[in-house]
């Protein structure tokens, strides 16, 4: 599947491992899924960054309203 353009606009989560929840900042990102998961990117400023989600937990953001996908 094609990488999707998709913004952010509520609160969207992500793990680093067993660490604490990392909130992802408001604004743009790109969606890259496989059969098993999601991985999103973004751009805050100067710096970058990329989290790995089950596409359950990616759905249940795009559901919330949380994250948008551009059309």
């Amino acid at each position: 599947m094609p990488k999707q353009k998709a913004n952010v606009v509520g609160e969207v989560t992500y793990r680093e491992g067993d660490g604490i929840e990392m909130t992802i900042p408001l604004g743009a990102c790109e969606i890259d899924r496989t059969a098993l998961d999601a991985t999103l990117t973004w751009s805050d400023g100067t710096s970058h960054g990329a989290a790995a989600m089950p596409l359950s937990e990616l759905d249940r953001f795009i559901q919330t309203g949380a994250l948008v996908i551009q059309s």
